[in-house]
């Protein structure tokens, strides 16, 4: 079947507003895009029922390089949202209801008494306590979700994880880095194996609002039963560059990083820590090179920090750090300083 833009078909909107008993079948049901969506169109509704955040899978990203993924990733977001809320109710939306055939679904929307973490962050504003609450969600939902056998078959989505994920980070900066390669596919390789827990695949502040009652997790369509590392190491090179882009505020960004850090472990019975903090250590410096010379590059460091990061993350994966710490230490003494 074709691909439908849902927002230049208000028809095809109101049917599946209608369909969830959320719309009249004469009322007039439009658009209005909401910002930050690379991989999906995301869209404000407005009815007489109230407000709801509709979300479209997208078959091509919104980014400079070409990166095409399969749109059935939509319904495996669906159950991740579906199955957290039952772990963690009130951290991620809820789902209202879902249309197959424009792989779309619909969802509550969060209105002003919600703030963006990243946001927050680039604005200067950074409190620990939403790091700490951040770590500890992730943590209860991994914990959770550990070696069960049911969620590892339901979330066996090995090809579009190393298709949204593996691929255009690690894969294709070893392609512009191919004195690094080895190391970089290691880690693919590596990563790919290891399948413990329910991973969410994009725990980036942009997906993260900050509410009442603690942090609102979106955006799960890299939802995968895998490795639990990937999940916290992609948050925490997030705050790596916050530190890089705003040196003044370094230490207020590295005390958030080892609260996340502390609050997150506190929940690990899965594995050893130690061997889960070396993954994250190894994968951190692979994520934070991705997002200078990956397919997603971050967009708010200028060129000499990003030459920065860029040595330091090459100079860490010839050298790989074995703790969290570790790579913190270093990222303050040649990045952040």
């Amino acid at each position: 079947m074709a691909y439908v833009d849902l927002s230049q078909d208000p028809a095809a909107l109101r049917r599946i507003f209608v369909s969830m008993g959320l719309a009249g079948t004469r009322e007039a049901v439009q658009a209005t895009a909401l910002p930050g969506g690379v991989s999906s169109g995301i869209y404000r509704i407005d009815l007489l029922s109230g407000s709801y955040c509709l979300k479209q899978a997208l078959p091509r990203l919104k980014v400079a390089k070409e990166w095409s993924v399969p749109v059935e990733r939509v319904f495996a977001e669906i159950d991740w949202l579906r199955t957290v809320d039952r772990i963690a109710p009130g951290h991620v939306p809820c789902v209202l209801g879902q249309d197959e055939s424009s792989k779309s679904f619909v969802m509550e929307f969060l209105g002003p008494e919600y703030r963006n973490w990243k946001a927050d962050m680039l604005a200067g504003r950074v409190d620990l306590a939403v790091a700490w609450a951040v770590g500890d969600m992730l943590g209860r939902i991994h914990a959770a979700t550990a070696d069960s056998a049911e969620l590892a078959g339901r979330f066996a989505t090995d090809a579009n994880f190393y298709a949204i994920r593996l691929e255009p980070y690690l894969v294709e900066t070893s392609h512009i880095h191919p004195a690094l390669g080895e190391a970089l596919h290691a880690i693919v390789q590596r990563t790919a194996a290891t399948r413990r827990v329910l991973v969410h695949g994009d725990v980036s502040p942009k997906n993260i609002m900050v509410g009442p009652e603690g942090p609102v997790l979106l955006d799960a369509e890299c939802a995968w039963f895998g490795d639990p590392a990937f999940d916290l190491a992609f948050c925490l090179n997030h705050l790596l560059l916050k530190a890089a882009h705003l040196p003044e505020r370094s230490a207020d960004f590295f005390a958030s990083y080892r609260a996340l850090v502390r609050s997150y472990l506190a929940h690990v019975n899965w594995e050893p820590i130690a061997g889960l903090e070396a993954r994250v250590a190894s994968l951190l410096p692979g994520l934070a090179l991705a997002r200078i010379d990956g397919k997603s590059p971050v967009e708010y460091l200028g060129e000499a920090r990003r030459d920065a990061v860029r040595r330091a993350a090459m100079d860490m994966l010839r050298n790989p750090p074995a703790t969290t710490q570790a790579v913190a230490t270093q990222w303050a003494r040649e990045i952040a300083a």
